[in-house]
């Protein structure tokens, strides 16, 4: 016979947010605790012969077997006198005393119907009318049920506590089921099932006393109407009693086994969440058939609250440890890959970019990786990574096919999409020698296009690929696909600067008679943009020459533009006008009448030609337009700034300048620079100036224009240290030779 009945919250453990019912609470504890009832007995002589009993008095000492007056209580009761309750009696009767007991155990019956009973108990002696003890009078209540309430409380405390203090599931969940069989007067079995995370099947949890046989045969069982008392009780959120299992349909599948462990009646309760979700099953077993009393359900309701309260609270614990390892996770990938970026960005070469992006994945993401790209329609294999030199090579020696419809990079080139597969790769390739057993082929996009591959490998004893890493390989691609791309556009770009740069200069110093040409350009910052600082030297056909050094306001192209219009300019008319002060005033008009679109900024510049002379040195004459003041450097004296004036030009068409006219002896130079050298900073922000520009040359005497040049740039380097140029730095520095013979 089945019957199911509704469950209803254990007292003290409402599982929702409403308030308990303070009558069903009653109620419950009144059935679970039990009722006191008063016993009483009259006896008389010395043989303590039974006069008189109430009801409960034989209900207390077995039933109707014992019911019955006129006989010595100790013939009634023969288990009473080994206790010495018999002893008791005789010393009251005896000696007139009343004696009262607390709590006193009293085995009742003997053999296998004995059964153990706790008691409040008084004898009183039944004096006659003279005073004389003629029997005694029993009176008790019987404290068997609250003796028992009693140690179910202590050891529910115990299992709060533990709840509490996060003790293991499986100690908790062991301990309940063991406290409930020493508990329960009848023998019987508890066993506790845990419900998987989707509720379709149950697991074993505790069952200290079935037998390991039944256990293992029934972890694992589908949730489901008629799959046993548990099957079933989880199916339905609502306990199954089921009172005989060699009768009971629900048992069909499972009666043999039931037969084996010697189980007769199950008694099942689902173990529910605060929200309703199954969590597990409680089940209480039994040797005989046996229906529950009220008392039995009420504890199956209150131990499955408790189970409930354990499950929930592991569940609560394991879920914020695997929070806590997620964001751990993040951390980790999050700091891998900030790292990632930083060492992918350090260098600005994009071979020795997607050379690292292999370093970093192996053996981080997977033990083998390679990296290919496509150049000039064929794929190169352009980094790889192992864990032996061996492998390494074994693995460079492999070049993919670009258009081969077998080859999983081919593919990826293709689709632009990743590939993995827990396989080794389609197509020829060392994979039996590299024990290869899965594969993962991620594409590095320029714009959507895929320009290269990221392929990681792994071999025989490694985990496959899950989406995690996945996901982490994708974005570790993207970040080395991009730090790759702005790796190539800079280096372009600083080569199309450089060869820009190299266009608004002389290609080569050219070589004059009896004077010697040094020259010193470097752009500021990383050479990305065309610097504003110019010079040049070249021939005026009558055996003279002309020379500047000058610097644009701005950079990039707009200087470029208004650098090539100085240079030109000046080339085109210095051979047609008779000076350095007419060639200025014809390079300000360029200036001035350039359209908007090509600049506006000012122009600072040194203009001068320069002639030998036939006793030895050189005559130059020159014109100063609002630049630095050119250094006349002696080995007799301290260099010496050479006093000419002269505003910007492109400002305004009205020039005063005045040339100014300088012979230079042999070994004597003339040192012409830009402001980048004087105006360098360094780490506290003062500058080089014109002071330390001349300290830097009175230290030894130069002889060559090449010894000046490293003078001055030693100079402003070790003075600027880690700091940056600001600005562009150029020198020109001419030097007059003895005359041969």
């Amino acid at each position: 016979m089945t019957h199911v009945s509704e469950q209803r919250p254990a007292p003290g453990l409402s599982r929702d947010n409403d308030a308990p019912d303070p009558g069903d609470a009653e109620r419950d504890l009144r059935v679970l605790f039990g009722q006191s009832t008063a016993v009483f007995a009259s006896l008389a002589g010395p043989a303590h012969m039974v006069e008189a009993a109430n009801p409960a008095f034989f209900t207390a000492i077995g039933g109707e077997t014992r019911a019955r007056t006129g006989v010595p209580l100790g013939q009634l009761m023969p288990e009473l006198a080994d206790q010495g309750f018999i002893g008791l009696l005789d010393r009251v009767f005896r000696t007139g005393e009343r004696h009262v007991g607390r709590s006193t155990r009293v085995v009742l019956g003997t053999g296998p119907d004995a059964r153990e009973a706790f008691f409040d108990f008084t004898y009183e002696p039944r004096p006659d009318a003279g005073g004389n003890v003629i029997g005694v009078r029993v009176i008790g209540v019987e404290t068997t049920q609250l003796m028992h309430a009693q140690r179910l409380t202590a050891e529910h405390r115990v299992l709060l506590e533990q709840i509490a203090r996060q003790a293991p599931l499986e100690q908790v969940l062991d301990g309940m089921a063991r406290a409930i069989e020493d508990l329960t007067p009848e023998e019987v079995l508890v066993s506790v099932l845990l419900a998987d995370a989707d509720g379709r099947h149950l697991r074993h949890g505790a069952a200290p006393s079935l037998p390991d046989f039944y256990n293992q045969a029934i972890d694992g069982i589908a949730t489901g109407e008629g799959v046993g008392s548990c099957g079933t009780a989880a199916h339905r959120r609502a306990p199954v009693i089921v009172t005989d299992i060699s009768t009971d349909p629900f048992w069909d599948d499972f009666r043999d086994l039931a037969d084996r462990a010697r189980l007769a009646a199950c008694w099942s309760t689902p173990i529910l969440a605060r929200d309703g979700s199954l969590l597990g099953t409680f089940a209480m077993y039994h040797r005989t058939p046996r229906a529950p009393q009220e008392a039995d359900l009420v504890l199956a309701r209150v131990f499955a609250d408790t189970a409930a309260l354990a499950i929930e609270r592991r569940q609560a614990e394991e879920a914020r440890r695997a929070a806590e390892a997620k964001e751990k996770a993040a951390r980790a990938d999050l700091a891998f890959l900030l790292e990632a970026s930083t060492l992918l960005t350090a260098d600005l070469d994009h071979t020795q970019t997607l050379q690292r992006l292999a370093a970093l994945c192996a053996p981080r993401l997977a033990p083998l990786c390679a990296v290919d790209v496509i150049e000039a329609g064929r794929v190169r294999r352009i980094a790889t990574a192992a864990p032996t030199a061996d492998e390494d090579a074994l693995l460079a020696s492999h070049i993919p096919v670009y258009d081969a419809g077998d080859d999983a990079v081919a593919r990826v080139l293709a689709s632009g999409l990743s590939e993995v597969a827990r396989r080794t790769p389609t197509g020829p390739g060392p994979w039996h020698d590299l024990k290869v057993t899965g594969y993962l082929c991620v594409p590095l996009l320029d714009r959507g296009r895929a320009f290269g591959t990221l392929t990681l490998l792994t071999t025989s004893g490694e985990n496959s690929f899950d989406g995690h890493t996945v996901a982490l390989a994708e974005e570790l691609a993207r970040r080395a696909a991009s730090a790759a791309l702005n790796a190539r556009q800079y280096t372009q770009r600083v080569a199309l600067a450089r060869d820009l740069q190299a266009g608004l200069l002389p290609p080569e110093v050219p070589a004059l008679r009896d004077t010697r040409i040094a020259t010193y350009y470097h752009p500021a910052g990383e050479g990305l943009e065309i610097g504003g600082d110019f010079y040049d030297v070249f021939p005026l056909g009558d055996g003279s020459w002309a020379f500047m050094l000058g610097d644009v306001c701005g950079r990039g192209a707009t200087a470029a533009t208004t650098t090539a219009l100085v240079r030109h300019t000046a080339r085109a008319v210095a051979p047609l006008l008779p000076g350095p002060e007419a060639v200025v005033q014809a390079i300000n008009k360029a200036l001035l009448d350039r359209p908007h679109s090509h600049g506006t900024g000012f122009v600072t510049l040194v203009y001068g030609h320069l002639a030998p002379v036939p006793d030895g040195g050189l005559d130059i004459t020159l014109v100063r337009a609002g630049h630095t003041l050119p250094l006349h450097i002696t080995s007799a004296h301290a260099p010496h700034p050479v006093p000419c004036e002269g505003p910007l030009l492109g400002v305004t068409p009205h020039l005063e300048l005045v040339p100014h006219r300088l012979h230079l002896r042999p070994t004597e130079s003339l040192l012409l620079y830009t402001d980048g050298i004087t105006e360098a900073r360094n780490d506290h922000g003062e500058q080089f100036g014109e002071d330390r520009l001349t300290q830097a040359l009175v230290t030894q005497h130069h002889t060559s224009p090449e010894t000046i040049i490293d003078a001055v740039t030693r100079a402003v380097q070790a003075f600027t240290g880690s700091t940056g140029m600001d600005d562009d730095q150029a020198a020109l520095v001419l030097t007059a030779t003895p005359v041969g013979p």
